[in-house]
């Protein structure tokens, strides 16, 4: 048994290498949605993996929602939550809520859960040293309330945080030049950090296993697409709800020269350190173009849910 376990230990090893000096020094941005943080052991899994690749030398920046949290908190209070195409409306009591979950109670859960693995993690918002910049979006067609359109992301900001070893953690919301606190989507955050950063990938981590050909199918994942797939997908009808609003933000990063975009499971066990180490990976997959792909990705893709 123990003479199987140190050959498995060294073939993966082996596998990973090449991976490893390939992303050794380069930024990811990870984006994880606020339902896994209902689950004390999902976060924590996710996080260890979070670990894993920061001590193998590669920069992480996390970026969290909060929208289940701001919801149960929203019904408790009495207050209606309105979602228009996966997107909260947040009104001046609304936005009280997101403050006090998405800088409050999420993120500081998650730094507790970085210092019991002794990961170095700071917490922002968009707010602190103007690292997102933004204004209130326009009433027309929809009025969404107190909710940002980004204007300019202070990649700065982060740089000083990763130089000094630290692995930011940013909640989603920011300010325009008044002082108004604005809402933002997380996924858009993370999208719009990712290509000022320069970022080598942004994987968003969703409950789904992926994106799915049909909804209605767990199993339809679609293991790698580009662009020109993705806007086959919206015109049949395969995105719906929360997905609209990350395919605009992973359409947003691949044009804004981000290469790589992964749409992963944190239902899924190591589904983060699967989709960078190996070829397979465990979601999806999504490029500009599919003619960037290696054809091992490619063969590897066709494989992955046959």
């Amino acid at each position: 048994m123990v003479t199987m376990n140190r050959t498995l230990v060294v073939a993966a090893l082996k596998m990973a290498a090449p991976y490893i000096r390939l992303y050794k020094g380069k930024t990811f941005v990870l984006k994880a949605g606020g339902a896994i943080f209902a689950s004390e052991e999902k976060t924590r899994a996710l996080l260890e993996q979070v670990a894993l690749l920061h001590h193998l030398g590669i920069r992480v920046v996390f970026v969290h929602g909060g929208g289940p949290q701001s919801t149960e908190l929203a019904k408790a209070l009495g207050i209606e939550t309105v979602m228009v195409e996966g997107r909260r409306v947040t009104c001046e009591k609304t936005l009280e809520v997101s403050i006090m979950v998405l800088n409050g109670l999420v993120n500081t859960r998650i730094l507790a859960h970085c210092r019991e693995l002794k990961l170095p993690a700071v917490g922002l918002s968009g707010v602190d040293a103007g690292l997102i910049k933004a204004r209130k979006r326009s009433r027309e067609p929809i009025d969404f309330g107190y909710v940002g359109d980004i204007v300019e992301v202070d990649a700065e900001v982060l740089e000083k945080q990763l130089q000094l070893g630290y692995v930011p953690v940013v909640s989603p919301l920011s300010a325009d030049n008044s002082g108004t606190i604005l809402n933002i989507n997380a996924d858009t955050v993370a999208s719009a950090i990712a290509v000022a950063m320069k970022a080598e990938k942004l994987i968003l981590a969703t409950g789904a296993r992926g994106i799915l050909e049909n909804p209605k199918e767990p199993k339809s994942v679609v293991s790698y697409t580009d662009l020109a797939g993705l806007e086959s997908l919206k015109r049949t009808g395969s995105l719906e709800d929360g997905m609209m609003p990350k395919a605009s933000s992973i359409e947003s990063a691949l044009n804004g020269g981000v290469p790589r975009v992964h749409v992963i499971s944190y239902q899924e066990p190591d589904a983060l350190l699967l989709e960078v180490f190996t070829n397979e990976g465990t979601g999806t997959l999504v490029v500009k173009g599919v003619d960037s792909l290696t054809p091992e990705e490619q063969k590897a893709g066709a494989l992955q849910h046959s």
